[in-house]
């Protein structure tokens, strides 16, 4: 009697539990335009996102706000007058759901400062990490290899730029090179040996 007792509690607090990840997630498309709040450990900022710039990579970054990705998401690359890239889940296995590739788009809107792009190295490669251009990064729009062409912007930020200029940039781009650490142990190997680092809290959508 006790067993089943047990069996039967594991079940209910199996069904309790909020969802980390669920593959129809992937098929939500975001409306026309959209508004949302990142709150940061340097601050809050807001982004728009109109999903005529990049249909794919907005309903992608729709998904991601709307299912709760952005909670203790570390902005582990900050090149100063570069990008501020983000996007690593601290559960591996969130992390490796999302990284599902979503279909490459030509670039419509130039990658201006405080643009939003995907970060991508390849055919099909944008999925789960996205950067903050902070200066105009033109370049950007055009640059060619491993057959894709630019970074399809997918959102703008219209206030709190400057806490997103507060983001510690002591580190440069050391730690773009050290993302299969990141990817497998997550934010306590950036806490212990990057400890600097600075982070998405959660993020939410705004009227």
């Amino acid at each position: 009697m006790k067993r089943i007792l047990f069996l039967v509690a594991i079940v209910l607090i199996a069904a309790c539990a909020p969802k980390k990840f669920n593959e129809k997630w992937l098929t939500k498309e975001a409306p026309h335009t959209f508004k949302a709040r990142f709150e940061t450990t340097q601050g809050n900022f807001d982004i728009v996102a109109r999903r005529a710039w990049s249909p794919k990579g907005v309903d992608r970054l729709y998904q991601l706000i709307k299912y709760g990705y952005y909670k203790d998401i570390a902005i582990f690359r900050v090149v100063p007058n570069f990008v501020a890239q983000f996007g690593i889940h601290n559960d591996s296995l969130t992390n490796v759901s999302w990284r599902k590739g979503i279909d490459d788009e030509p670039v419509l809107v130039k990658n201006d400062s405080m643009a939003i792009s995907f970060a991508r190295g390849g055919k099909r490669t944008r999925s789960n990490q996205i950067f903050i251009n902070l200066k105009d990064n033109h370049r950007l729009d055009e640059i060619e290899y491993s057959g894709v062409k630019g970074f399809p912007v997918i959102a703008k930020v219209i206030a709190g730029q400057e806490n997103i200029l507060k983001f510690y940039d002591g580190y440069g781009d050391r730690l773009g090179r050290k993302q299969d650490s990141i990817n497998k142990y997550g934010n306590d190997f950036l806490k212990r040996k990057f400890p600097k680092v600075d982070y998405i809290k959660k993020a939410y959508f705004i009227k």
